[in-house]
């Protein structure tokens, strides 16, 4: 029986070609977006979900209002939090104190080997691996962290420190770490790499106790209440039925109790160890949760759109097979076979569109490899895959077949073989649902146009918006944190004498970037101070030249610790109407008083999301840790680059050197929002695709219907306009009602987008005029093309049956 149903679904498929190609396509492109959402969801949810108990793990945060309205969220916490952490909390079962570096100089002493830098070099307790154990090649899990000055390694830090050495040999041997001190620890143990996915990407742990002795709690932070270092963490284990909520209320009371008045406004949280992936993680590769929900959306809404298209498209066809249903039922068959039929029908459909899904899924993450995660891998052979498409094959069956097979296994025998099946007296549910499901899906195509025009209109804006400073042909490179100064100033003065440079300014950050310090600074006046909170940066007196920002009033600072530089939105918040009235004023930061030399004009400092803060310019040469070189326009930058990298490789032998442009850090702030925009296009694009097939099978139907009609019309003296106006009148009715409904949606969608921009454009409602439009254009095109062979048409040929 069912090999006789799939065998007439067969000859119905091959029968009815362009239905079936319409179907195909349309679900095949729906699934394939669904399959790698689908596998991009399960990649980005299964970060650390393999630890032991994780449900019971959290990384405690730190949260504070740190101006009116205004809420930070840090995973670090203060130094002291770990070391009461034990007396104050009972619910907890066991903590770890996390401290990890950035980039860290790596050799080995006995064989005068450079290793190079490394970023997964963190110092740990032994708690650490206590919470998240490791399997162990070497050493001893409850020691090995237990002393000053010992460490624990990886097997890929053993491979490549060791080469050839087993995880026994290399107990004992001496590795030295170079961060902001010398760092020689002995190793105590090897522990396998995690192969599953997880955001703790360290190789070498360092013993937490080593801070301890090397006396440099302050340089590390963890000295003070009132000291924020986002790189020291705390990870704990609750006790089996602790809830979040009570976590967070007894961090409450530690707040209240050591932060004093801070307190009022500052507390700690604790945050899932499945939730890091999606906030802060070690190596940026961290994904928004509002991204994920939105592909995810996208996503449903194509597959949704080729589902009612097949909808639509069967139950208007549902027609031509009155007649051979009204066969069936006088021979026997009953509503439940004819049903089965149908689904069988749809299922060969579905399945077809499945297995073709497959390819285009693999051609879309080839093409489009960027927009996903690095972590992300796509195979098309994967178990996972397989049991995707045969349970969505399945619920795509019921979902798209079972209201057409109703439809069409309703009819009567007698008035179907009759050809009765057309008359409608009144209202009719599949003239209706046609109606309405065409609208549905051009109002969605219409609204995600939209969303593009908006976004790609913004992305224009803000790459022409001026910025304050020179972003182009401007290379900069990180230097030896904590580095020789002189070494540092010889690299300087060797790169200026490049003739191609037109300046080089060295500072403690880029002139544009997304880290930031703030600080409460206080202007004296009159005996009075008056508190601000400012954006401070450490730079030398190069740095405004180099940049080409402009002075406004004053000078720059003469590499004088004890004078500043300020920006106009500075002297504006203290009220000044000119800015010469800063110069030679006094300004208190922290403990130290400095003089205003310069003023200089507002320099978006962060991306163009933010708005412009009062800046300070401070010098701290010990601190510098970025180098910035402003060379000549219109020659071969790629020489350019090459050069200074040989530059910086003879003054450092033991770096990397790596020199990057300035205008690629200021593109990147809008890397996420250009991704957007490419998968709304994207989507738009298939959403539009997928509406103009199912309109043109539709138009290609209905048109069919209407052959007779419009050709006894042309016998009665209509001509081709008239014929094909008359045919096109109802699809300007639906595209217009289809307009009309995606207006709201996609205007408060493109206006929460903008809002994330403190620079941004008016509302272009001419763009939403112009999409409107360009569908509307698109829609008649499709149906004119087939009004058109029916208006030339020969009447006589057509009308000779009747």
């Amino acid at each position: 029986m069912l090999y006789n149903y799939l065998l007439i679904a067969f000859r119905n498929i091959k029968r009815n070609k362009l239905r079936t190609f319409v179907h195909v396509f349309g679900l095949s492109l729906g699934i394939a977006i669904c399959l790698l959402i689908f596998n991009q969801l399960l990649s980005a949810y299964s970060f650390d979900r393999f630890h032991p108990d994780e449900d019971r793990i959290y990384r405690l945060n730190t949260y504070s209002e740190w101006q009116p309205g205004e809420f930070f969220q840090s995973s670090g916490t203060n130094g002291p939090l770990g070391e009461v952490l034990d007396e104050e909390l009972s619910l907890i079962e066991s903590k770890a104190r996390l401290y990890h570096l950035y980039e860290t100089m790596v050799s080995i002493p006995e064989q005068n080997k450079v290793i190079g830098r490394k970023r997964g070099v963190a110092f740990a307790d032994d708690g650490f691996f206590e919470i998240f154990p490791r399997k162990w090649l070497a050493g001893n899990p409850t020691s090995a962290l237990s002393e000053p000055n010992v460490a624990v390694i990886s097997e890929s830090s053993l491979l490549h420190y060791f080469p050839g050495l087993s995880a026994g040999d290399v107990i004992g041997k001496e590795v030295l770490w170079v961060d902001s001190d010398s760092i020689y620890a002995q190793i105590r143990g090897v522990v396998a790499d995690f192969k599953e996915n997880s955001d703790f990407i360290f190789t070498d742990f360092i013993s937490f106790k080593t801070i301890q002795k090397m006396e440099s709690e302050d340089w590390y932070g963890l000295h003070s209440w009132n000291n924020l270092n986002s790189s020291s963490q705390l990870f704990v284990k609750v006790n089996e039925g602790v809830l979040k909520n009570e976590l967070d209320e007894a961090l409450l009371g530690i707040s209240k109790k050591y932060l004093g008045e801070e307190g009022n406004n500052t507390t700690f949280i604790g945050e899932p160890i499945a939730e890091m992936h999606f906030s802060e993680n070690y190596d940026d590769s961290t994904i928004s949760k509002p991204l994920l929900r939105g592909l995810t959306f996208v996503g449903l809404i194509i597959l949704a759109l080729a589902c009612l298209n097949f909808i639509n498209l069967e139950t208007a066809h549902a027609i031509s097979r009155a007649k051979e249903v009204g066969i069936r039922k006088s021979l026997g068959s009953d509503r439940a076979q004819l049903m089965l039929q149908f689904l069988s029908e749809t299922f060969l459909i579905v399945f077809v569109a499945s297995l073709f899904s497959l390819l285009i899924a693999d051609q879309i993450h080839h093409f489009f490899k960027d927009y996903f995660l690095s972590e992300f891998t796509f195979s098309i052979l994967e178990v996972k895959n397989c049991v995707f498409i045969f349970s969505i094959a399945l619920l795509l069956t019921i979902l798209s077949g079972i209201y057409p097979a109703l439809i069409q296994s309703s009819y009567h025998p007698q008035r179907a073989l009759k050809g009765e099946v057309n008359y409608v007296n009144g209202f009719s549910i599949g003239v209706f649902l046609r109606k309405n499901l065409t609208i549905f899906q051009f109002a969605v195509s219409i609204a995600f146009i939209i969303m593009v025009a908006v976004i790609s209109t913004q992305l224009k804006y803000i790459s022409s918006t001026p910025l304050g400073f020179e972003k182009n042909a401007v290379l900069f490179t990180d230097l030896p944190f904590m580095g020789d100064r002189v070494v540092r100033e010889q690299l300087s003065d060797r790169i200026r004498q490049e003739s191609f440079v037109k300046g080089v300014s060295m500072s403690g950050v880029l002139v544009t970037s997304n880290s930031i310090w703030t600080s409460d600074a206080f202007y004296l006046k009159d005996t009075i101070e008056n508190a601000l909170n400012v954006h401070v940066m450490n730079v030398d007196s190069a740095f405004v030249g180099t940049h080409q920002i402009s002075l406004l009033a004053g000078r720059n600072t003469n590499n004088q610790e004890d004078e500043i530089v300020v920006n106009l939105n500075f002297v504006k918040t203290l009220g000044f109407s000119e800015v010469e009235d800063m110069i030679g004023s006094t300004l208190r930061l922290g403990n130290e008083l400095r003089t205003i030399v310069g003023v200089v004009d507002n320099f978006n400092a962060r991306s163009l999301k933010e708005e412009i803060m009062p800046i300070v310019l401070i010098y701290r040469p010990d601190y510098f840790h970025m180098l910035t070189a402003k060379v000549s326009n219109g020659q071969n930058l790629a020489y350019m680059k090459q050069r200074l990298e040989d530059i910086y490789a003879e003054t450092y032998p033991f770096e990397t050197a790596n020199f990057s442009f300035l205008d690629e850090v200021v593109e990147s702030f809008y890397e996420n929002d250009r991704k957007i925009n490419g998968v709304l296009f994207f989507a738009a694009a298939i959403a539009i695709l997928i509406s103009i097939l199912g309109l043109f099978g539709l138009s290609s139907f209905t048109i069919a219907q209407r052959t007779k009609e419009m050709n006894i019309r042309k016998v009665l003296g209509a001509g081709v306009l008239q014929i094909v106006g008359l045919i096109s009148r109802q699809y300007v009715w639906l595209v217009s009602i289809s307009f009309v409904l995606a207006i709201y949606p996609a205007y408060y969608i493109s206006k929460l987008w903008l809002e994330d921009y403190a620079y941004r454009i008016s509302m272009p409602y001419f763009l939403f005029a112009v999409v409107g439009l360009g569908v509307m254009i698109m829609a008649l095109l499709v149906v004119g093309f087939h009004s058109l062979g029916v208006a030339q048409s020969n009447p006589a040929k057509v009308l000779k049956s009747e």
